[in-house]
């Protein structure tokens, strides 16, 4: 098991960085946590779409809700899943490797969420600013409120993926004890989730957006241990076949919508909160994971396409943070011409040419922003670890909060439901900035 930071091109060559690769890594690991995110960041792309309302408004909708025959492919490109895969195994490396330097859950905790919330801030502030700039000057409404809300949706995934660090070094010790039967035992929970929601009781699907990500982030932990690379080419068919058929037979015979992903109008989305067909979704992809595991691994022993994931790999969080700010830019500069009825096939023409303008954007957005996401060396010293816990769930709750208010109606009050509970855009912010300053008060040594 070795390491799972990721080198940044900010803090060296990109050659540097690839040729000071130590053989033991696992190179697969960091072209999937980049090729996930690439394929999420290039799926909210192509969902997007611009439509003009009766009285000249623009507003912008799913491409699924307008082409349903488009949403068998969210099967493809739904791959969230490989993102807490690889989570796992990052924090199983280190989990590992903290303890190995004698630091425990607060020196991991501040480490990992540290990490993520750096660059996370960065976008916040900018946001907000742009949030209250709108509102003083009476702008916030028609498309630029559809920005302020839509930007921030993404953050979910960064809310539960926080959730999963405060969890991690606990979920881990029932890895070492239990194995497989950790997995297992929580998708057995999770069906028990959903046979109750279905019965009648809707708000009780809330517990599976931690239960079933939590399953695929064991998953990881069973990466990182070779649990998964034992099992060979015989366990990736056997993921893969159950995980497709159990896919097939929950959209078809069961009550699961086909998209992976939730369309407007929908009774019911798989993605939010997860249900039990994107946990057998998720099964089949890590099942795809492990079958090519092989042939990438020789393919990334080529010097020029390890430099590339490594350049990648360093700008990935940024970008994905900024992609759909870039969409709203492009959106504004075509003036909300979307290329043609979509599904069309002068819509499809026209994808290039949006793809390509939305990471030109996106590109001129992370030259900006990437230094926010430098990561810095883990610092071992003695700390609390329910001062940390604390700091951590904070910054789990205020980052889910701020992805389900966003900041429309900033000035207005606006609310959304946070779990059981309605918040506002400022108390979610100041539940991260509180959590954050928790996290920071653990006592630090250097040279460890």
């Amino acid at each position: 098991m070795t390491s799972a930071t990721v080198p940044s091109p900010a803090s060296g060559s990109v050659h540097a960085l690839a040729a000071a690769t130590p053989a033991s890594r696992d190179r697969y690991v960091d072209l999937l946590r980049v090729a996930s995110l690439g394929v999420v960041i290039a799926g909210h792309w192509l969902m997007a779409v611009p439509v003009v309302d009766a009285d000249g408004r623009t507003r912008v909708t799913n491409v699924l809700a307008l082409v349903p025959a488009l949403r068998p492919a969210t099967w493809l490109l739904q791959v969230m899943p490989v993102f807490f895969l690889v989570g796992g195994f990052a924090h199983a490396t280190a989990l590992t490797s903290i303890a190995r330097r004698g630091g425990g859950y607060a020196d991991f905790a501040r480490s990992r969420t540290t990490r993520l919330l750096r660059p996370t801030a960065a976008f916040l502030a900018t946001w907000l600013l742009l949030a209250l700039a709108a509102a003083l000057a009476g702008q916030d409404e028609g498309l630029v409120r559809v920005a302020l809300r839509t930007v921030v949706q993404p953050l979910w995934f960064l809310g539960v993926y926080l959730g999963l660090v405060a969890l991690a070094p606990v979920m881990w010790r029932l890895h070492r004890r239990f194995g497989t039967w950790v997995p297992i035992v929580l998708l057995a929970a999770a069906a028990i989730v959903d046979v109750l929601r279905f019965a009648g009781h809707p708000r009780i699907a809330t517990l599976n957006l931690l239960i079933i990500w939590a399953a695929v982030h064991q998953l990881g932990f069973l990466y990182a241990d070779g649990t998964l690379q034992r099992g060979g080419r015989r366990l990736g068919l056997l993921l893969m076949g159950s995980g497709l058929g159990a896919v097939v037979l929950l959209t078809t015979v069961g009550p699961y919508p086909v998209s992976m992903v939730g369309v407007p109008g929908e009774p019911v989305s798989n993605m939010s909160p997860p249900t039990m067909a994107l946990a057998a979704h998720a099964v089949w992809l890590v099942g795809l994971v492990l079958l090519l595991r092989g042939p990438a691994g020789r393919w990334l022993a080529r010097a020029r396409v390890w430099r590339a994931v490594v350049a990648a790999n360093g700008l990935a969080m940024t970008a994905f943070l900024w992609h759909l700010s870039a969409a709203f830019v492009v959106l504004v500069a075509f003036g909300g011409w979307s290329g043609g009825a979509p599904g069309t096939a002068g819509w499809w023409a026209t994808r290039p040419l949006w793809l390509g303008a939305a990471g030109a954007v996106t590109a001129v957005l992370v030259l900006v922003f990437r230094r926010f996401d430098t990561p810095r060396p883990t610092v071992i010293g003695a700390g609390s670890s329910g001062v940390a816990a604390l700091g951590a769930a904070l910054c789990t709750l205020g980052v889910l909060g701020v992805s389900a208010v966003g900041f429309g109606g900033l000035l207005e009050g606006r609310t959304a439901m946070l779990l059981i509970v309605p918040v506002t855009a400022p108390v979610s912010l100041a539940m991260v900035a509180l959590g954050a300053g928790l996290l920071r008060r653990t006592p630090q040594r250097a040279g460890a």
